[in-house]
């Protein structure tokens, strides 16, 4: 049995498409089921619904054979013991920098100001004004990121930014780009070796399905 780790939403919409080229049809539907564990019309394998900060995890320690998970997701995981065959080019974004519309943050950072920043992606935020030589304290938040500079919680916060729509709705403008995301299909290195014939068939099947740039 392959086991396929995929999140509710946007990455499983997309990833959908892909799996249908290979030939794989998802029996039920991850929004209205119950079920966390979905069957395919492929007898040898299954989809597994965790939550996307998980996926990496289940992938690493085998939970699951290979999953489809952003690469936000799978830089602050950090990758360990993960083989990454291919950018599937679907759930495409940036992390960005955002603050409310009349706060000056290129002087703030021109003057050294030391800066509070929210984000869930800590270790991309760190690492990005580290590199730049802003000072900043960052602040993990799990929840809506753009109340924290409208309620005085932090100056800017680091995000993930897709139409721009959300920040504009809050009064927040884009002033920093980070970095492009997109998703990836990672697989755990062991079950590569134990299901090779299996797993590899899987990965050619996505990579034709790829749309080309």
């Amino acid at each position: 049995m392959i086991t396929l780790a995929l999140s509710k939403g946007r990455i499983f919409d997309e990833t959908l498409p892909l799996l249908k080229a290979a030939g794989i049809e998802v029996l039920e539907d991850a929004e209205t089921s119950r079920k966390l564990i979905l069957s395919t019309n492929h007898a040898d394998l299954r989809v597994v619904i965790v939550r996307a900060s998980d996926v990496p995890t289940y992938v690493q320690y085998g939970g699951a054979d290979l999953g489809v998970t952003g690469k936000d997701t799978l830089i602050e995981h950090g990758g360990q013991g993960l083989y990454q065959p291919l950018d599937l080019k679907i759930a495409k974004c940036r992390i960005s920098v955002a603050v409310r519309a009349d706060f000056d943050y290129a002087s703030a950072v021109k003057q050294g100001s030391r800066l509070r920043v929210a984000t869930k992606y800590v270790g991309i935020a760190r690492e990005f004004f580290a590199a730049k030589g802003v000072h900043v304290d960052l602040i993990k938040l799990y929840g809506s990121m753009e109340l924290a500079p409208l309620t005085g919680l932090a100056d800017a916060i680091v995000d993930l930014v897709s139409t721009g729509g959300t920040l504009r709705a809050n009064h927040l403008v884009e002033v920093e780009r980070i970095m492009d995301i997109s998703s990836r299909l990672v697989v755990n290195q062991a079950a590569l070796k134990l299901k090779q014939g299996p797993i590899r068939r899987l990965i050619d099947a996505f990579a034709r399905a790829v749309q080309p740039d």
